[in-house]
């Protein structure tokens, strides 16, 4: 039997950014390389006009979120601190409505990321895992943390495939602004690995 999978618009969907903090900068897997493909989505997300929220996970003992995402610059971003595993505080919730699907990526992938995945769900939302922006401690935590957000009903896709998907095609008004953002390949985040 077919699953469906939501078609993500710039109208419907809602970028979620999940504690990419500068504590876990030499602990977690692939860390550059993910925040250089975070920042893609955050440019993109800007660019088409998507709503992005972002978390910290107790700041004051694992510090704020990392520069290069660049989200410091964006006053219209709003970051919320928290100090339960998913991202599904009443702050960040309020800004669900009226949307369908959540476009999610940060660290880790078997807490934060994970625990925001089901509780999403669990709220009718479709969840689009960007799992070349998304990671672990480790790669067995990692994968076993795809294959667990897949099997509860969250698309795991990649980067380039969001961006995309939210253009429709090469008419869309934004395109060639867009596109700059892909013209290089995303940089390798190990998943050939797993």
């Amino acid at each position: 039997m077919a699953c469906r999978i939501s078609r993500l618009t710039p109208q419907n969907s809602v970028l979620f950014v999940c504690d990419l903090q500068e504590k876990f900068r030499n602990q977690i897997k692939f860390f550059p390389e993910i925040c250089q493909v975070g920042r893609r989505l955050v440019d993109a997300a800007k660019l088409l006009d998507i709503k992005t929220i972002a978390t910290e996970q107790y700041p004051k003992g694992l510090g704020h979120l990392v520069p290069e995402l660049g989200l410091q610059e964006r006053p219209d971003i709003p970051i919320y601190d928290k100090s339960k595993f998913s991202m599904c505080i009443e702050p960040a919730l309020a800004h669900l409505q009226g949307k369908k699907n959540v476009i999610l990526f940060g660290i880790e992938a078997h807490v934060c990321v994970l625990q925001t995945t089901l509780d999403l769900l669990e709220n009718k939302m479709n969840v689009h895992v960007v799992v070349d922006a998304t990671s672990s401690r480790t790669q067995e935590n990692r994968k076993y943390a795809f294959k667990q957000m897949k099997q509860a009903g969250a698309v795991l896709t990649t980067s380039e495939c969001v961006i995309l998907g939210l253009l429709g095609g090469a008419d869309h008004p934004q395109f060639r602004e867009v596109q700059k953002l892909i013209m290089e390949s995303a940089p390798d985040t190990g998943l050939c690995k797993l």
